[in-house]
């Protein structure tokens, strides 16, 4: 499986198709975009996480123009919101194939599973779950949600709460939820199912843009995602097209692996 290298995170350059097929033996996906890559610059916690996932495809049309620039270009975009129902109806006749939904407002997601369900022909999705908010900080409500999960004997787990909660909250957890093999970290995913949140039109997405039409959507909440980030993504995409760009958390081990040195050079005086 080839990849594609862009700041601290290595892209697996795959086509939908493929990911879909390689599914069949499990994993966690992670779909790296511009905000993303800008929090794991910040977030030594996040970065470990995706170290961890078996897929890290590219989510943003912008990230598959960075590539061109860097001279390493990614082939397709694979955002949460194409994955999803790319997933759904690729395994639509595997009746091993049994999806919980956790994430979105309270009753949403059951909006969208009555939707999916629909679409497909089967129950694919077999349960849902609105988590209230600060639910990945409270234990007894995390232990709950695992029950729920395993009870539902679902096989695939798809989380829809935001970035790095969503993939956080996997990698902590999915060590206790031994019937599910795959694990799909899909952002507002749910609610474009539930058709509560329009997607951007296609052309947008095809040239980029689908950000620009959630700004304008949403703009109270997104503003600083992407206006905040802009400036300072492009300086350091730079540095790697010219060779400077240095993995932050290489840094942070190397200072800490030389402190020690130092500390213990004083225990020896």
């Amino acid at each position: 499986m080839t990849q594609v290298q862009l700041l601290n995170v290595n892209i697996n350059n795959l086509a939908m198709s493929d990911l879909l097929d390689n599914l069949q033996s499990g994993g966690l996906v992670v779909t790296p975009n511009v905000d993303h890559l800008m929090k794991l610059q910040r977030d030594p916690d996040f970065y470990g996480v995706y170290q961890e996932a078996e897929y890290r495809v590219c989510d943003s049309k912008i990230l598959m123009y960075v590539s061109r620039f860097l001279g390493t270009p990614i082939q397709e975009k694979i955002s949460g919101s194409d994955l999803f129902p790319a997933f759904y109806n690729y395994y639509r006749n595997d009746k091993s194939i049994k999806i919980f939904l956790l994430g979105a407002e309270d009753g949403i997601a059951e909006i969208a599973r009555r939707k999916i369900n629909s679409k497909v022909g089967r129950n694919i999705i077999i349960d849902t779950y609105s988590p209230p908010f600060g639910f990945e900080k409270d234990e007894q409500e995390c232990q709950k949600i695992l029950k729920l999960i395993d009870s539902s004997d679902a096989t695939v787990l798809a989380i829809g709460v935001g970035a790095p909660k969503q993939e956080m909250w996997i990698a902590k957890h999915r060590k206790h939820l031994h019937k599910v093999k795959i694990f799909l970290a899909i952002g507002a995913t749910i609610n474009f199912e539930a058709g509560n949140i329009k997607r951007s039109p296609q052309w947008m997405s095809e040239v980029g843009l689908e950000w620009l039409y959630r700004l304008l959507s949403e703009p109270r909440r997104l503003w600083k995602r992407y206006l905040m980030d802009a400036v300072p993504f492009l300086y350091i995409v730079c540095k790697q097209r010219f060779q400077l760009y240095k993995n932050p958390w290489s840094k942070v081990k190397s200072n800490q692996a030389n402190m020690i040195s130092v500390f213990r050079g004083f225990k020896r005086m």
